[in-house]
């Protein structure tokens, strides 16, 4: 099972235990997904060189102290989801160099009366809990200083000592998996200077009488914060907002598979001392049960001026308010792909003064179907770079359109376009078609450096005079059955011609042509091995 640079793949073989003969050569040792239940003293005693050892998803429920005594150059470490019901210091003691350890999903309730990881110097994750999980008591992380992740599931949490995590120094990125708010506020509490990224998971901020123990988060130096699978209400949602104006260094709020039961009937008023450094700002998957009741957010409307960066993905939008888009002065990035905007509430979105610093823009993914309609309500952002409006559905196009005059990049694909017109601007250095109805393409654009062609329905190659600044052309599965020497002449300049995936029937002049100007052959990706000739060479 092992490869030629001893990466051993032992998983899903129905194994009771840790194969016999395990020499100094191994590097690597995957045993996951299999039956063994117990590791016992001589069975690792031999890979001396071992990197990586994977146990997941096993029957471990018993280790001897001393298993892992000979691996002192192992980096990674996962026993996750077996059956261990308490963890000893005495099995890591030895494991010098281990950089990430794994041990979520067993069923120990403790990490016992000390730290199971004060010889772990090098630990850079850690991730650790179960369903039956319940406490975490001072000395636990005794050792630990530095760590870039650490995750712990701790949905039924129920008792943390104070000061339980404040032996380590600096964590960039602490995931918790948590339901009281409690305990969550006491964790916080402890990692107020350590933390940079917080995620928090299956958190319920439902009840308004609770929320003023997280008052103690405005304290933090945290500079993003994530909340994932978390509920929140028309209640809750202000003294967060107002939580998170005070915290001194936040730089980013992200919110992912959330649900918000209201309609954004938030009574709040805007601070005086809005936050002066929360820039960017996430929502993807956001459920509200009862969208089409949603208000026109005036209440936020005075803390979205800072903000450079928004996403709000699939998320059931079907309009941005006017004044919510004229408010968002410093708004550089916008993604709203993957919802409900139609051309008439993209005209109202992008009203006259909305967006005015706006570069990129993503609507792909929506209820467009008339592109004259989109790039008209769009030709008033003078800074607009990037446009993507891939997957929508605009069929024919038009002869003439109005666009953003900066307007560099823009993405077609899969908009059921069966030809292309004069509407797309003069302007673009890259444009991607792929994946329409396209039978040719005879577009003159003097500045274009990167086309995309990808599933269309090309028997040609388009024409190079039109475009003769290209440097990248990908032409990959089209119905291209020829290619004549001269075309490929016109292309000499590019870097990088993508020509794979066709059906090419080749002259031996042309394949003698390309096998002797090897230069011009390496821009060929994925060209096929074997050529069908019109005659012998």
């Amino acid at each position: 099972s092992c490869d030629a640079s001893q990466l051993c793949n032992c998983s899903s073989m129905g194994l009771d235990f840790i194969p016999l003969g395990l020499t100094a050569k191994i590097t690597v040792l995957n045993l996951a997904h299999n039956r063994i239940q117990r590791i016992q003293s001589q069975d690792l005693q031999q890979a001396v060189n071992l990197r990586t050892l994977l146990l997941q998803s096993n029957k471990i429920s018993s280790i001897d102290e001393d298993s892992f005594q000979s691996l002192a150059k192992l980096e990674l470490l996962d026993l996750s989801n077996n059956s261990l019901a308490h963890l000893s210091p005495l099995w890591f003691g030895h494991l010098f160099s281990l950089r990430h350890l794994h041990l979520q999903g067993n069923s120990y309730r403790d990490l016992g009366q000390s730290s199971p990881f004060s010889g772990l110097r090098n630990l850079s994750s850690l991730h650790l809990g179960n369903p039956w999980f319940s406490v975490i008591r001072q000395g636990n992380f005794e050792g630990i200083e530095l760590l870039h992740r650490l995750w712990i599931d701790g949905s039924n949490l129920n008792q943390y000592e104070q000061g339980s995590l404040k032996s380590i120094k600096a964590i960039n990125h602490m995931i918790i998996n948590i339901k009281s708010i409690k305990i969550f506020s006491e964790i916080v509490g402890d990692l107020l200077h350590s933390v940079a990224w917080l995620e928090v998971r299956r958190i319920a901020f439902s009840i308004t009488a609770e929320m003023q123990v997280l008052r103690v988060m405005s304290l933090s130096l945290v500079k993003k914060i994530s909340f994932r699978q978390t509920l929140l209400t028309d209640a809750t949602v202000p003294v967060i907002i107002s939580i998170l104006e005070d915290m001194p260094k936040l730089v980013e709020l992200e919110l992912i598979n959330c649900r918000l039961l209201g309609t954004g009937q938030w009574k709040m008023q805007i601070q005086a001392n809005q936050s002066q450094t929360l820039r960017i700002l996430t929502i993807e998957n956001l459920s509200i049960e009862e969208f089409y009741l949603f208000t026109d957010l005036q209440a936020v409307e005075g803390i979205l001026s800072p903000f450079t960066r928004v996403t709000v993905r699939n998320t059931k939008v079907f309009l941005v308010p006017c004044k919510i888009s004229q408010h968002l002065l410093s708004l550089e990035y916008l993604d709203l792909s993957a919802n409900l905007l139609g051309d008439q509430s993209l005209e109202h979105s992008a009203c006259q003064g909305g967006w005015p610093s706006l570069q990129t823009l993503n609507l792909s993914q929506n209820s467009l179907s008339d592109l004259k309609m989109t790039s008209k309500s769009l030709s008033h952002l003078g800074n607009l770079v990037v446009l993507d409006i891939s997957q929508n559905n605009f069929g024919d196009i038009p002869d003439v359109c109005e666009w953003p005059k900066p307007l560099k990049y823009l993405n077609l694909s899969s908009t059921q376009i069966p030809k292309v017109t004069a509407c797309i601007p003069q302007t673009l250095e890259v444009l991607d078609v792929s994946g329409n109805n396209l039978k040719e393409f005879e577009l003159q654009l003097p500045s274009l450096k990167e086309l995309y062609l990808t599933r269309n329905q090309l028997k040609t190659l388009p024409g190079a005079a039109p475009i003769p600044n290209l440097v990248a052309l990908s032409v990959r599965r089209n119905k291209l059955n020829s290619f004549s020497k001269e075309a490929f002449e016109s292309f000499r300049r590019m870097e990088q011609l993508d020509a794979s995936d066709n059906n090419f029937i080749c002259s031996c002049e042309f394949l003698s042509f390309i096998h002797h100007e090897a230069g011009i052959a390496q821009v060929l990706v994925g060209w096929p091995d074997k050529y069908v000739c019109d005659s012998p060479l």
